[in-house]
């Protein structure tokens, strides 16, 4: 028996997961997404600040990193098509998700996608710097700007590394990356349907001028289940300003849905 627990542990090798320290028996698997134009190698380090049993899955979309040779989706329906088989070994463990921004809509809908297929849910739904999806989407498409416009827009978002932004080279590999999810994010609407019963946790940043507090408060219409919201300091992109501070409340979460500790997303002990 602890054998075929182990075999299912270990689901076969897939290039849409990046897993810096596989762990051999997971407690919980962390899945987690990456906002517009970003890679799994944002979640590179965040197994040093986990506990030592919790697998870190990063996930690699196509078109960017090691799939860099890929075509990047840019509708959510077809991107959700190609994940739901690619996850589904992945979670006979129990997993959480996260995701910033683009990252927390498409962990959201992936969540649905999955209990609409008779899935396990996962244990935790963490949603960073993202307005609820049921709020009405804000401004007009970038995704079609012309180039020299729609970079402009990237800059005044203050994602992506000024480095970068003054490498006109860089940028032409990276700009037709960006655009892609910019499309997949503002040609996707919303379809209400019955709340989730995974707990939710929302997360933002102070200084972030995209995401309102009202915003992520309405991330509590989504679930049935417990609810939490924190603020951290730093503006859009605060996972990558208070690494550390975040990374201790994700790891309190986690141990709350194990049952490891209490707190207000505390759920009965898993078996």
């Amino acid at each position: 028996m602890v054998m075929m627990a182990a075999q299912q542990a270990v689901p076969t090798a897939s290039t849409w997961f990046q897993v810096a320290r596989p762990v051999p028996d997971p407690c919980l698997r962390l899945f987690c997404f990456s906002y517009a134009g970003g890679n799994a190698s944002t979640y590179r380090e965040w197994h040093k600040y986990l506990p030592a049993d919790i697998e870190v899955c990063s996930v690699q979309l196509p078109g960017r990193g090691s799939r860099f040779r890929e075509k990047a989706y840019t509708d959510l329906d077809q991107l959700l098509n190609s994940l739901v088989p690619e996850i589904e070994p992945y979670t006979r463990v129990p997993y959480v998700f996260f995701g910033h921004s683009m990252g927390a809509q498409l962990a959201f809908e992936l969540a649905r996608r999955l209990r609409d297929k008779g899935i396990e849910q996962p244990k935790c739904l963490i949603v960073s710097g993202r307005r609820a999806p049921q709020i009405h989407k804000r401004g007009k498409p970038i995704y079609t700007l012309p180039e020299a416009e729609f970079r402009e827009e990237i800059r005044r978002l203050n994602g992506t590394p000024e480095e970068a932004l003054n490498n006109p080279e860089l940028m032409d590999l990276v700009s037709p990356i960006l655009r892609a999810d910019f499309q997949l994010i503002e040609t996707w609407t919303y379809q209400p349907s019955d709340p989730i019963d995974t707990p939710v946790l929302a997360l933002g940043g102070v200084k972030d001028n995209q995401v309102t507090l009202d915003d992520l408060e309405e991330w509590r219409k989504v679930t049935r289940g417990p609810f939490c919201l924190e603020l951290f300091s730093g503006d859009h992109f605060f996972i990558n300003q208070v690494t550390d501070t975040l990374l201790t409340t994700v790891s309190q979460a986690i141990e709350c849905v194990l049952g490891r500790a209490e707190g207000l997303l505390a759920q009965r002990k898993i078996s």
